[in-house]
């Protein structure tokens, strides 16, 4: 979301001693000096501290990997190793956790909750940041196989707020969870290794296109012509009608042991085959799918893992969903995390509502940044641009700010003061013009707990796009953001 750029010096915003007559200041009229004092200068992160990207740099490398995990299902089997390793253990209900232990919830493989237990009791609060770990995408049709003029596809729905016309002619990999009927379940991901082949949705030839180019955007490519190209070879037995199809789901069997019934009780879906990569020639930024949202997980699960012995017990929140509005027992407008926050403050004698009345939470996700190439959509005053660091967003939503969290004053200014002390340079914004648009995070559905939460994210380029673009100083900023806000010892009033 993009809304009043703030930029501050190191963090904090520089103050100009009026009655100072140093050499610095002494060829400056009154209004130079008042205009100093008064009035915010927004920068680049690159003109404040040079040296900030060698840092984003070293923090990226792992980030590109975590990125490299493109479901919800990837981003959870990847992170619990990595915090076992780092001393969390499996949540228990009823235990009562002393300080400085830290453990994680696993729900259903698509959610994960981590916590640090702080020094002050659970009683007075917790800081909480959550990001959601899923991304729009190709899902499949419960009965998705099918073969036309001796091809076969797959047949998809698309998930979440896509162009669809994007997703045309690149290249995909497929990924997903067969449940089969013996009480197994099959992971399957085929297209990211160099050697596995590859997927793609077909487009019109421009010579044929006439009539095609005459549609509107949305209508260029329709929801039912997004299916994904799978073979084309047939099966040798001149008995059979089906002959690409059954060459298919033969090789399928072979290697995963499913048949085409297993499709009905599966979570499949196809996602862009292209790896995370550097771009630019100053390698300053990333290019990657499904930036929105795993730039704010990553700087979430950094933070909660190099948060040591804080102040106030910490919780990390991946949640699921969030694209196609939270739903479901693993979105946010589950019970799942008020659940968990009740399971674990019982066990302290403490009413879930008492705890969460006290906590604040972070909504990590990310906000668009404005693009040179689409200015007249974004209004320039109060919106994010790339390498200002995170943008704070005090309130999504669209139009007459319907269907949003709207941060109230003492909110913002306790993340300000906490980010100011910490020396965080960072931004504000909201989502393009007043009338043009709009979208949404969690933070409705967080803030339903009558938890005080407000939005903080990185800014984006082409978001939702099959590749997003981000800054690598603005990612590793959020994470320093996020840390100083769980590391914190203010109190919330």
């Amino acid at each position: 979301m993009c809304f009043h750029n703030r930029q501050l010096v190191l963090g904090k915003q520089s103050s100009i001693n009026l009655n100072n007559t140093g050499s610095m200041d002494k060829d400056k009229s009154t209004g130079q000096k008042l205009e100093e004092k008064l009035l915010m200068k927004p920068e680049n992160l690159g003109n404040i501290d040079n040296s900030l990207l060698d840092k984003a740099q070293e923090f990226c490398e792992p980030y590109k990997e975590f990125l490299e995990n493109k479901t919800e299902r990837e981003v959870v089997d990847y992170t619990i190793p990595i915090l076992k390793k780092k001393g969390f253990k499996e949540f228990q209900p009823g235990k009562k956790y002393v300080a400085g232990e830290r453990f994680y919830m696993n729900n259903r493989g698509k959610n994960l909750i981590m916590v640090t237990v702080g020094i002050k009791p659970v009683s007075e609060g917790l800081r909480i940041g959550v990001s959601h770990i899923d991304s729009p995408r190709l899902d499949f049709k419960p009965n998705p196989l099918f073969e036309d003029t001796d091809m076969a596809y797959f047949k998809t729905h698309y998930y979440g707020g896509i162009k669809k016309y994007q997703w045309t002619t690149i290249p995909l990999s497929l990924h997903g969870v067969v449940s089969l009927n013996n009480g197994k379940t099959v992971k399957i991901r085929i297209g990211e290794d160099p050697e596995d082949p590859s997927f793609c949705v077909t487009d019109l030839l421009p010579h044929l296109a006439q009539n095609q180019m005459k549609k509107s955007a949305p209508e260029i490519i329709e929801g039912e012509q997004l299916n994904i190209l799978i073979g084309c070879w047939p099966y040798e037995d001149e008995k059979v009608n089906a002959k690409v199809k059954l060459n298919i789901m033969r090789i399928l069997n072979e290697k995963y042991g499913i048949k085409e019934e297993d499709f009905l009780s599966a979570e499949f879906c196809a996602v862009p085959a292209f790896k995370p990569r550097d771009l630019g020639l100053d390698r300053s930024m990333i290019g990657a799918y499904g930036q929105d949202d795993s730039s704010c997980a990553y700087a979430s699960l950094m933070a909660e893992i190099d948060c040591i012995n804080p102040e106030f017990t910490t919780v990390t929140v991946f949640a699921d969903k969030e694209e196609t509005g939270s739903d479901g027992v693993t979105g946010m407008r589950s019970y799942f995390f008020r659940d968990f926050v009740e399971d674990f403050v019982s066990a302290y004698g403490l009413e879930v509502r008492h705890v969460l009345r006290k906590s604040i939470c972070l909504s990590c996700d990310v906000n668009a940044a404005i693009d040179p190439a689409w200015a007249d959509v974004f209004e320039k005053n109060n919106c994010s641009f790339l390498n200002r660091g995170p943008v704070v967003s005090k309130y999504t939503g669209s139009r007459g700010k319907y269907s949003t969290n709207d941060a109230s004053a003492e909110v913002m200014g306790f993340l300000r003061n906490i980010l100011d002390e910490a020396k965080i340079t960072w931004q504000v914004g909201e989502l393009g013009k007043v009338d043009i648009g709009g979208g949404g995070t969690i933070a409705s559905e967080i803030s339903v707990h009558n938890l005080d939460t407000v939005d903080m994210g990185v800014p984006v380029l082409s978001m939702h796009a099959p590749l997003e673009v981000t800054s690598k100083a603005d990612v590793y900023m959020l994470y320093k953001a996020i840390l100083a806000f769980y590391a914190s010892k203010n109190v919330k009033q």
